[in-house]
């Protein structure tokens, strides 16, 4: 088994080579892959140097797990799948292609045994809200949703996370300056990553407005969610908002079923749902680094009795993107689906 983690030194992909031996997955072989920069570096957890793509360097693997963006994933995705790979793609490039399984592996992973060669990987704040609302879903039927995401800076990559913790002190430094002319704390540092300042600060803009003033992360979270969720006329109204926190996304939802919900019974299928934790107050601080998605606040909608409101954590760089490109790995594996079921999907 030859394993390929393309985006190799990227926050996800170091996360991805750490849990491939972490979690004992049995590759024979995990080869790296990043930028020019790279080429021929020892990586942890990797068994060869770092390679560069290209079309003589692709060849013989059984798995490529990509973490890249999308235009690499585009490009090089179909040519792994061609050469004999499945393709677990992190990136929105294919998510939602009708010939590309969109998978979450405690929801959906039968929808696998349709892959045509590439798997895509969840937006991560629609991933954190998936476990929670399928276990919901098949209890009292969902019907619809409002959900209000709080994405934290890692959620842009390391970038996003280096722009807040240099932020942190220069607009901290003057706490009066915070609470007497805020514009003018704001003003103290330049922001590239996030929307606006972000130290001390909520910032309702995640991603370019693409339909109607939603921006592209707010209509991910809407059709990722009918999609893996298998419920085509879901109806979502999303808004999508950066918060300074470093790890651990947070979605308050407002969820609607077909059939009132009784509260127990709620609970019930919460706490028996796979790697999901119900809490009374969760929080992404307490839930960076954890694996599992935490979901709390859970109580009954006070205008309409079909609803339910919830508050659900995870940790968006683990479940929300590297750890369930394993898991996916895993279970294509396990499902003896690691060849693909056909040709590579056209680019």
């Amino acid at each position: 088994m030859r394993v390929a983690v393309v985006g190799a030194t990227g926050a996800v992909g170091t996360i991805m080579r750490d849990l491939l031996i972490k979690r004992g997955f049995a590759a024979d072989a995990i080869v790296p892959f990043a930028s020019e920069r790279s080429r021929g570096r020892e990586l942890p957890g990797a068994t060869e140097p770092c390679r560069v793509l290209a079309d003589d360097s692709i060849q013989g693997f059984d798995l490529a797990l990509f973490s890249a963006g999308g235009a690499t994933s585009k490009a090089w995705a179909p040519k792994f799948a061609a050469a004999g790979a499945v393709v677990v793609d992190n990136s929105s490039a294919w998510r939602m292609n009708d010939d590309v399984p969109l998978v979450v592996t405690e929801v959906n992973a039968d929808a696998l045994a349709a892959h045509n060669g590439i798997v895509a990987n969840p937006n991560c704040t629609t991933m954190v809200a998936m476990l929670p609302l399928k276990a919901l879903h098949d209890a009292f039927g969902l019907s619809a949703m409002v959900a209000t995401s709080y994405q934290a800076a890692g959620g842009a990559g390391q970038k996003g996370i280096d722009e807040l913790a240099e932020q942190i002190p220069v607009v901290g430094a003057d706490i009066d300056l915070l609470v007497n002319d805020g514009a003018a704390a704001r003003a103290k540092v330049e922001h590239k990553v996030h929307a606006d300042t972000l130290a001390f600060n909520v910032v309702p803009s995640l991603g370019k407005v693409v339909e109607d003033g939603y921006t592209d992360e707010e209509i991910k979270l809407r059709n990722e969610s009918r999609k893996i969720l298998d419920i085509p006329g879901l109806q979502v109204s999303p808004t999508c908002v950066r918060v300074p926190v470093m790890v651990g996304h947070a979605v308050a939802v407002r969820a609607i079923f077909e059939r009132e919900p009784d509260l127990a019974a709620a609970n019930a299928a919460l706490e028996a749902f796979p790697n999901l934790v119900v809490q009374d107050v969760p929080t992404p601080l307490e839930w960076a680094g954890r694996d599992e998605v935490a979901v709390g606040r859970i109580r009954p909608d006070l205008g309409v009795p079909t609803g339910l409101n919830l508050f659900v954590v995870g940790d968006n760089l683990l479940k929300g993107a590297a750890l369930n490109t394993v898991q996916i790995a895993e279970e294509l594996v396990a499902r003896d689906l690691v060849r693909p079921a056909s040709t590579a999907v056209a680019s």
